[in-house]
């Protein structure tokens, strides 16, 4: 017998924590993942709340993970995993126990979910506990994202590449009044400070290359100087943003492993696909991860780094603790 698992391409991943006492269930989050489904979920990014997910999307997970929860009897924690593809939502997989999530949440949130759970699971009823009616996440005036710690820099020749398999050791949180500056700020908390200035290097894959050309023309106009491979290059150039074509590595000089390795590249994203490009795409994220310069490997995730450098350009965010946060209820000091 073989079993096929389908792949949704370009689906946005979404996690929930909730909480059933048996009969009624409470949604402690519903957090947005910025890597695209597929990327294991602990070496993801994910916003809370979600930034752009509508209402009857957001309705149509409530009830699905309320559905689940009931349906499987839980008592305590549980998390659940979705797809949404356009208008569909797919079921990952729902996990009836306590995730990695939690702790985010509840910082996030200022709602204690893991001493929740546990009363719950010594025979309290959620009606008792004064809860949020609509859950956790609704009730918060800020945005928190949180990222993983890669340990990629602490071993020569490591691939920087994210997949199914999970390789952070480690999280971080940013908080902050809006989405672009709380991921400048996990990106900044997790070692990968995004530049304000300088040149970014972009080579993506061919189904990525509509959406790339949007993120160079947002760098553009933050006056970075854009370098890319020839056929990145050419969508980028055919709508008239100034690029700057290189070699691929096996095409001579100079190509993009010289720039970095020079110190004249101050932010990569490269998404491969197919055997010379995941090739190549090795030596230059080996290359950036030994000079320090920031990797991203999902146009999701560059679209998100786009937003955060034309944010933190604006205005630097508040550095607030999460007393103030929550005791204002919002990421803006009192």
């Amino acid at each position: 017998e073989i079993f096929l698992d389908r792949f949704l391409e370009n689906a946005i991943e979404v996690d929930v924590d909730a909480i059933c006492d048996g009969e009624d269930v409470w949604i402690g989050g519903i957090m947005q993942h910025v890597e695209e489904a597929g990327i294991h979920s602990g070496d993801s990014a994910c916003v809370l709340p979600p930034h752009s997910l509508g209402g009857e999307m957001l309705d149509e997970i409530r009830r699905a993970t309320r559905d689940i929860a009931l349906a499987l009897g839980t008592v305590g924690l549980i998390n659940v995993q979705y797809g949404v593809l356009g208008d569909d939502l797919y079921v990952i997989e729902a996990n009836p126990r306590a995730s990695r999530t939690v702790p985010f949440v509840s910082k996030a949130t200022g709602l204690p979910l893991a001493k929740l759970a546990c009363r719950v699971m010594l025979g309290e009823r959620l009606a008792d506990l004064g809860l949020p009616e609509e859950g956790g996440w609704t009730h918060v005036n800020h945005v928190s994202v949180k990222e993983a710690v890669m340990p990629f820099d602490r071993f020569s020749g490591a691939d920087a590449l994210l997949g199914p398999e999970m390789r952070s050791t480690g999280e971080v949180m940013g908080v902050a009044a809006d989405f672009p500056a709380a991921f400048a700020k996990a990106q900044a908390a997790a070692g990968a400070r995004l530049p304000s200035e300088g040149t970014v290097f972009l080579t993506v894959t061919d189904s990525d290359k509509a959406a790339v050309v949007g993120i160079a023309a947002q760098l553009h106009d933050l006056g970075f100087q854009i370098v890319a491979t020839r056929g990145t290059a050419a969508a980028i150039s055919r709508m008239g943003i100034p690029v700057e074509r290189i070699h691929k590595l096996g095409e001579g000089s100079p190509n993009v492993v010289e720039l970095i390795e020079r110190g004249d590249v101050d932010l990569l994203i490269n998404t491969p696909t197919g055997t010379e490009a995941r090739s190549d795409g090795y030596e230059i994220r080996r290359a950036a991860v030994a000079r320090g310069v920031p990797c991203i490997t999902t146009v999701s995730s560059g679209m998100a780094a786009a937003r955060a450098i034309s944010g933190n350009r604006v205005d630097g965010p508040p550095v607030v603790s999460l007393q103030e946060l929550h005791r204002n209820g919002s990421a803006t000091p009192a």
